[in-house]
């Protein structure tokens, strides 16, 4: 399953070959070697996604906005469960202390106690516990599957509240007994992990705080059942999953209109990055001259994906098309940041001192670990990178001298010292050579995964320098392919017609628009 955080092999864990085929049949006109103006004037999606219409705008209703919200928060929701091991539903807990938990707290109190003055009383009031036992039963009753008669009709037996109001009238109702039963039928429904909270119950005397925990304990037992839910539905969601997200996008689209107006810029800038790239190229001496430059729209696509990783997820909107991914791109670009800088330290030390500390892996690694300790947060904006920097300088020192006395060498004298902790402390800087050298190298690694085969069952080698974050660079490549991968068979048909609209302009798009219509 991709997105766990484990090491996996590109491609590994995607939907069926079925899925996967679709975006290459989506993206077949738009090849990297056969492109031609004449193979994009077939449409691959619907009509009403084409980014080139061109009606005049139409007045978006209320009930349509309300709409396609529902369809990007259900396609959310899908998404999220089918690609995230991890994903539960919690209880949502009020802050303590906050006006909310307070008046909670209190209304809460006011009830208990209004039921407990009941009970004592003479004669006692019994007419809201019989609500609550009420209640009860509905709520243990959602819980049994559909085969399970026996218990049903033994829950509606016990708890029957017309039976037990008769029996109210007569003082002979046993609210003790109906409580016990109640525990004795939650222990056999509960999760494992609920049996020291039934314990808890058989072991509470008060009657009003029996039923008081009974609620909190049936509380915690929906979440079980919600969780156990999603569980069963992931394996079928995953299968899914691809039509489910394109089919609701397609929704989205047609009441939204503007829907993929963030993404088209996304690809734009990309598609103007290239053809400054081949302009300049053709200027350049000895060059073949062409008639006109032929961008490859699978390399415009993958470097648009690229850019995902130098994105400020703070300051710029996300594409339309990864929004369900933006979390997780996040995440992986803050961790692949300090990757970065791990490596850079890395590079520094060994060309400073590499010759010294030779043949001493576990000096390699000390000051990994403690580089990655020191690094943690430095996403967060009251991180200090310089102050960070300067103290992993010190403490590599003070390590590298360590290592060189217990060889019998001479430690670094101040002076390289002094030039090592600059060293580090400049990497923050803008145009920083060893950082722009890491992160081309990074760059190249992950291009080189999108480049693969989606099936491949190996990661590409690591470029020079990079080794002493291999194994976490691959880890974290793996997921990136996933998401970019996964992202490619649902939206591919959206790529398609944008990409057809920003290559070869509106007269690509009348004829794919006049094709489909004959």
């Amino acid at each position: 399953m991709p997105f766990n955080g484990e090491k996996q092999c590109v491609g590994e864990d995607q939907p069926s070959d079925s899925d996967s085929s679709r975006f290459s049949e989506s993206m077949a006109s738009l090849s990297d070697s056969e492109c031609s103006r004449q193979s994009f004037t077939s449409d691959s999606s619907s009509k009403s996604s084409s980014p080139a219409s061109t009606s005049p705008p139409r007045v978006v209703t209320f009930d349509e906005v309300m709409a396609a919200a529902r369809n990007l928060s259900n396609m959310t929701l899908a998404h999220e469960i089918a690609v995230n091991e991890n994903f539960q539903l919690k209880q949502e807990a009020l802050p303590e202390n906050s006006l909310a938990s307070r008046v909670k707290h209190i209304v809460h109190q006011a009830f208990w106690d209004v039921l407990e003055s009941e009970l004592n009383a003479e004669p006692p009031e019994y007419e809201h516990a019989i609500k609550l036992f009420e209640e009860i039963r509905e709520i243990l009753l959602s819980f049994l599957t559909p085969g399970g008669n026996r218990l049903r009709n033994q829950i509606c037996e016990v708890l029957d509240t017309d039976l037990i109001r008769q029996q109210a009238e007569h003082s002979a109702v046993d609210i003790q007994g109906l409580a016990n039963y109640v525990i004795t039928t939650m222990g056999k429904l509960c999760a494992p992990v609920r049996d020291d909270d039934i314990r808890e119950l058989k072991a509470t005397s008060n009657i009003v705080e029996v039923l008081r925990q009974i609620f909190h304990v049936l509380d915690l037992m929906k979440m079980d059942m919600v969780n156990f839910t999603i569980r069963s539905l992931r394996p079928h969601l995953q299968r899914q999953l691809v039509d489910y997200e394109r089919t609701k996008f397609q929704e989205i689209l047609e009441e939204t209109p503007s829907a993929l107006d963030q993404t088209t810029e996304w690809i734009k800038e990309s598609v103007n990055e290239e053809l400054l790239s081949l302009s300049e190229t053709a200027l350049t001496p000895g060059a073949e001259n062409s008639s006109k430059p032929s961008l490859s729209p699978t390399l415009v696509l993958n470097n648009s994906y690229l850019k995902l990783l130098h994105w400020d997820y703070q300051k710029k909107e996300l594409p339309e098309t990864l929004m369900t991914d933006g979390a997780r791109l996040q995440e992986l670009t803050e961790k692949l940041n300090q990757l970065k800088i791990i490596a850079c330290l890395s590079l520094i030390t060994n060309n400073m001192v590499g010759a010294l500390t030779e043949g001493l892996p576990e000096l390699a690694n000390r000051l990994k670990r403690i580089s990655a300790v020191l690094l943690e947060g430095m996403n967060k904006e009251t991180f200090n990178l310089k102050e960070v920097l300067n103290s992993i300088g010190v403490q590599t020192c003070v390590e590298v001298n360590k290592a060189l006395v217990e060889r019998d060498l001479s430690i670094l004298n101040a002076e390289a010292q002094a030039n090592l902790i600059g060293q580090f402390s400049s990497i923050e800087e803008e145009d920083n050579p060893i950082w722009s050298l890491i992160d081309k190298r990074i760059q190249l690694y992950m291009k080189s995964l999108l480049c693969l085969p989606s099936p491949q069952k190996c990661m590409p080698p690591v470029p020079g320098g990079l080794a002493v974050i291999q194994q976490e660079l691959e880890v974290l490549g793996s997921q990136y392919a996933n998401i970019v991968n996964l992202n490619k068979q649902v939206y591919g048909p959206f790529y398609a017609n944008i990409l057809r609209k920003l290559l070869f302009g509106e007269e690509a798009m009348g004829k794919a628009d006049a094709s489909s219509s004959n």
